[in-house]
């Protein structure tokens, strides 16, 4: 699911602009795309992680937050582009992103809680590498090419917001998943995740100890 979502946000955020000044004539779509992506970003991050907590946060809420930001957001910057006007594009898209970066909050608490603690570091390895290598690296050239092939910025943008579905099938599905929270079990040598500041740093050599008993 958050490749999907990172395919479509990654070829936005490098043909946007092109698409804005071809289909709405912009006169400055890079500060268009740039200015909605920030304050949506900043707001619907923030927003999405108060909604997960207000909702009690489980891996089975965060999966139903993102699969409805998502299908909502979706239908909303599809919307946008069906506008011929741009005073109708702006609010539809702000609100459809706002919607869409929702979703980072619960994606990344799905990724910390469904494992145990001592691969949450790998957890997020992964998701990182495989959103990057698999969406918004891949999105912009492919998304390139169909423009090639039907020179219509329009539908291309409709085209590739419409892959956002694919990201709310995946989390919806998510939902009926038997989940289990791993965040606080303890790790393999018996330790909660929670004490383990307490422990020795790995780099200690035991010189202090050493010091304290001379």
């Amino acid at each position: 699911g958050y490749i999907f979502y990172n395919f479509v946000i990654g070829a936005y955020s490098y043909w946007g602009p092109k698409a804005g000044q071809d289909i709405y004539h912009m006169a400055s779509a890079d500060l268009m795309f740039g200015g909605i992506t920030i304050v949506c970003g900043i707001f619907g991050t923030l927003a999405g992680g108060f909604i997960l907590d207000k909702i009690d946060s489980t891996i089975s809420n965060a999966f139903k937050l993102l699969s409805g930001a998502t299908f909502l957001g979706a239908i909303f910057c599809f919307g946008a582009f069906c506008f011929k006007s741009l005073y109708g594009f702006i609010p539809f898209f702000s609100v459809g992103e706002l919607l869409v970066f929702a979703t980072q909050a619960p994606v990344n608490y799905i990724c910390l809680h469904s494992v145990k603690p001592s691969l949450r570091p790998l957890s997020m390895a992964m998701s990182t590498v495989s959103i990057h290598i698999l969406g918004d690296v891949p999105s912009s050239p492919i998304v390139g090419f169909i423009q090639d092939k039907i020179h219509n910025w329009r539908t291309t943008a409709l085209l590739l917001t419409s892959i956002l579905i694919g990201a709310f099938v995946c989390w919806f599905c998510g939902i009926f998943l038997h989940s289990v929270d791993r965040f606080n079990e303890e790790s393999e040598h018996g330790v909660p995740a929670t004490e383990r500041s307490n422990l020795r740093p790995l780099l200690d050599d035991g010189n202090d100890e050493a010091r304290t008993s001379q």
